[in-house]
Formats: structure tokens, C-alpha cells, sequence
């Protein structure tokens, strides 16, 4: 069924969303740093994808789940979608190990010392 792949990558981008909103820990803690952060990472993944599309490493795989737009040559619509996801996952999950480490750091001065 197309278009899945893409519905499956904005529900778990919304789940994500979802989180970051309840425990404040990107894009409602610095929404500026967040969108930079998030828009640079993907622009860099997208130059990353146009140079191993150019030297012939990555192609677009055959999947009925795609939609079958192409934003470039073997670069489907969902890519720039699933790279915004993944920036955006990696900067709330480095979000949560930091308030976490802090938290245990506030709950037991000596643990810092012991590491």
C-alpha cells in the first residue's frame, strides 16, 4: 500500500513529539537551537545520500510501501522526511541521557566522583 512507509515515519516523528513536548527536552526547551540542529543534520545527511547516490554506493530499493515520488534521482520523497525524523530522535534521546545523568549526578554527589 503506498505511502505507508511515509505514515509510519510522521506517526513515530509525532510520538517523538509527543515526548519532547511533556518532558521539555528540545524543541519546547530551545526551539531555535532545535530547528537549527534538526535542519542542519538533515541537510547534511541529504548531501551525504546525493554523494553516494552520485558514486553509485545507494540506491532506491523497489518497495510497494513508497509513495513513488522522487525529490532527486533514486532519492525517494520519504528520505528527507526519515533524516528529519532521525535528527530529531537523536537530539531528544541526547536530551533525556543528559537531564537523566543529572539527576543521578544531583541524587548522588559521589557517584561523579566515582566515574
Amino acid at each position: 500500500m503506498p505511502g505507508i512507509y511515509l505514515l509510519a515515519i510522521l506517526a513515530s516523528a509525532g510520538g517523538i513529539v509527543a515526548l519532547d513536548a511533556r518532558w521539555r527536552l528540545a524543541a519546547w526547551a530551545a526551539p531555535g537551537r532545535t530547528l537549527a540542529a534538526v535542519g542542519i543534520g538533515t541537510a547534511f545527511f541529504l548531501v551525504w545520500d546525493a554523494v553516494g547516490i552520485a558514486t553509485g554506493v545507494f540506491v532506491k530499493g523497489d518497495s510497494p510501501l513508497y509513495l513513488g515520488i522522487d525529490v532527486a534521482p533514486q532519492l525517494p520523497i520519504e528520505e528527507p522526511f526519515f533524516l528529519a525524523f532521525l535528527c530529531y530522535l537523536a537530539l531528544v534521546a541526547w536530551a533525556a541521557a543528559l537531564r537523566a545523568l543529572r539527576a543521578r549526578a544531583l541524587a548522588d554527589p559521589s557517584a561523579e566522583r566515582r566515574t
